[in-house]
């Protein structure tokens, strides 16, 4: 335990007072202003779609390869001044983060790569950039950019882990392993890229316990952020045929209950970047509920604040690897 029992609470300029240790509050603090991630599809694939590890992508994976909101035009600059217009009526002062999320952001030639990033920064209105990967793509060229990237620029690389447990990644077709994870993470953090890291909550076959491990294990390590939300089945994934009418919560409230658990765990410097998804209701299955997201938002802090606890209250220093 980490001996602290005075609950931990993050105030932000507003005089609001958050359990949570958000990115919100942190970029705030960082650049003086609303910081806002643009959602760009750099127009990469991936090696589980193209046939280099396997086909059809991981199971639960949109057809747009999980950037169902980004844009992608193929003109990176155009696609951020149409993002920043679009939202520049609601945060007229708002600073932006360039974030390509869709399918493997560094999966291509190095050179290729340099040119989309360098696009995104070089827009006057981007203060930082944000990288989501798989963990098993990142060769030593393009670890060498994105240190260049790093040197110069607020960033942090975004790696899918989504579950520690062996039987669930092969379930899902993900095609890399928890190794694959550690070798990256360790390779980034030597370079200090600030990590974060994904975990998808809810997914086939897990139990409660079996989440709650796969947040231990990476809210206890010196990672940067973390991201968890709901498995959502969507249309036009491998899932929807695999696994028809499968619901990962029955309730917000039994997901909420699971959040609250999963954040005790968690580093109280860790950022929390996401504890809930979105899908476009258009394509969205189940849970029917997960696109209020405002509302569950609001139930996890009023719930929080209710149990009088925070982020990291059962916190334990170091990484939780069980046997797998």
């Amino acid at each position: 335990m980490n001996g602290n029992r005075e609950p931990l609470i993050f105030d932000t300029s507003d005089g609001q007072e958050l359990r949570i240790n958000t990115i919100n509050t942190y970029l705030k603090r960082r650049f003086g202003q609303k910081t806002v991630k643009l959602s760009i599809d750099g127009g990469f694939t991936c090696p589980n779609r193209d046939g280099s590890k396997g086909y059809g992508g991981c199971l639960f994976c949109s057809a747009e390869g999980s950037g169902d909101m980004a844009d992608g035009s193929g003109d990176i600059k155009k696609d951020l001044e149409n993002q920043i217009a679009l939202l520049s009526g609601k945060w007229p002062d708002a600073a932006y983060i360039a974030y390509f999320q869709s399918h493997t952001n560094t999966y291509a030639p190095a050179a290729l790569l340099r040119k989309k990033y360098m696009a995104a920064i070089s827009h006057p209105g981007i203060k930082g950039i944000a990288i989501a990967t798989r963990p098993d793509c990142i060769p030593d060229d393009v670890l060498d950019l994105l240190c260049e990237v790093r040197e110069k620029n607020f960033m942090w690389v975004e790696l899918g882990l989504q579950t520690i447990h062996s039987s669930t990644a092969e379930a899902m077709n993900l095609c890399y392993t928890l190794a694959d994870y550690e070798d990256a993470l360790s390779r980034l953090m030597s370079k200090k890229i600030p990590v974060v890291t994904h975990l998808i909550l809810g997914l086939p076959g897990e139990s409660r316990e079996m989440m709650l491990q796969s947040v231990r294990y990476a809210g206890g390590s010196d990672i940067f952020g973390i991201k968890l939300h709901m498995l959502n089945l969507v249309r036009g994934s491998a899932m929807e045929k695999s696994f028809p009418g499968y619901v990962s919560f029955d309730s917000m409230d039994e997901y909420v209950d699971l959040v609250i658990s999963a954040l005790e765990l968690i580093s109280p410097r860790i950022t929390v970047h996401r504890i809930t998804a979105d899908a476009p209701r258009a394509t969205l299955i189940s849970p029917w509920w997960s696109y209020k997201k405002r509302t569950l938002l609001n139930t996890v802090h009023k719930e929080m604040k209710a149990r009088d606890t925070w982020q990291g209250r059962l916190y334990s220093s170091g990484p939780s690897r069980p046997s797998l």
